[in-house]
């Protein structure tokens, strides 16, 4: 089998719902490699390991006895640092909100949660989504720019730190990282 970590969501999710792959495994997989690569992609605000393995826990037990809540049920994401996210520091990478920690879920973070997604962490972006560049490192050459404003969740998917990720489009901030980083985004 494949190296968890690089699988598709389409693949993970068929081998989770047959109970071929764990959701503890897939994750332990992910963040196996974060820990490698992200001192030389910087693509993280915060990786929330200790969180994403008591969820991916808790998603195995619950698929033995119910099976998957969706084809997300145990896969591990992540969260462009703009989505409130309860609990995990939301700083939009601006030194204005460093320490800032929502108690409430964006509706999106919610709706992936219910569908049992594992919420990794926060992916970098550019400050508040607009403006200067990240310092998140394209996987494929060093120096190329990975492009703006989701620039932390198209390296992390890109360079197989995680299977998904969530961005946001204003002005070209998920399809002009997608294409500089060589994945898909919509």
């Amino acid at each position: 089998m494949t190296v968890p970590n690089q699988l598709s969501i389409s693949q993970a999710s068929k081998l989770i719902a047959q109970e071929q792959l764990t959701t503890t495994e897939l994750v332990e997989s992910c963040l196996e490699h974060i820990g490698q690569r992200e001192p030389l992609l910087k693509a993280w605000v915060t990786v929330d390991r200790q969180q994403a393995l008591e969820t991916a826990g808790l998603l195995d037990k619950e698929l033995e006895q119910n099976g998957p809540r969706s084809p997300l049920h145990g896969i591990p994401v992540g969260v462009k640092d703009i989505y409130y996210t309860k609990g995990l520091k939301t700083t939009a990478c601006s030194k204005i909100y460093k320490d800032f920690v929502p108690d409430y879920d964006a509706t999106s973070v919610k709706k992936l949660k219910r569908s049992g997604a594992v919420i990794l962490g926060k992916t970098v972006t550019t400050e508040f989504a607009t403006g200067d560049p990240p310092p998140t490192i394209n996987p494929w050459n060093r120096s190329h720019t990975p492009g703006g404003s989701s620039s932390g969740s198209a390296v992390a998917i890109a360079d197989h730190m995680v299977l998904g990720a969530m961005g946001s489009q204003t002005g070209g901030s998920i399809i002009r990282p997608s294409s500089y980083n060589g994945i898909v985004g919509l």
